[in-house]
């Protein structure tokens, strides 16, 4: 599954299984709201294996960047809280870092 893909899907499934264990926790909503949280996280799990790399810490990394852009959108969209010209900048950095890492050459 090619990255553009399984990232932005990875982190959707990331978000809503922590946003459902914070939920839970801090929130006080039902515990029924572990159920999808967990199928959420599995999927999550699932997902990030199926970037095709040699190295899992390499899609972890590059990963990483997505999930820092998607956190600032759920915080946006989801929260409310409209992300201020630090949050952007700090997202375009990490996304520039995530591509640099997939993208780079190797010579492996």
């Amino acid at each position: 599954m090619p990255a553009t893909l399984a990232y932005p899907l990875a982190a959707l499934a990331e978000i809503a299984g922590c946003f459902a264990i914070w939920s839970w926790w801090r929130l006080g909503a039902s515990s029924a709201w572990l159920i999808p949280g967990i199928v959420a996280l599995v999927a999550f799990g699932w997902l990030l294996a199926q970037v095709e790399t040699v190295a899992a810490g390499r899609a972890f990394a590059a990963y990483g960047g997505v999930y820092i852009a998607a956190s600032v959108l759920w915080m946006w969209l989801a929260e409310g809280h409209r992300p201020d010209k630090w949050d952007v900048l700090g997202t375009a950095i990490c996304l520039l870092g995530a591509a640099l890492i997939l993208a780079a050459p190797r010579n492996t």
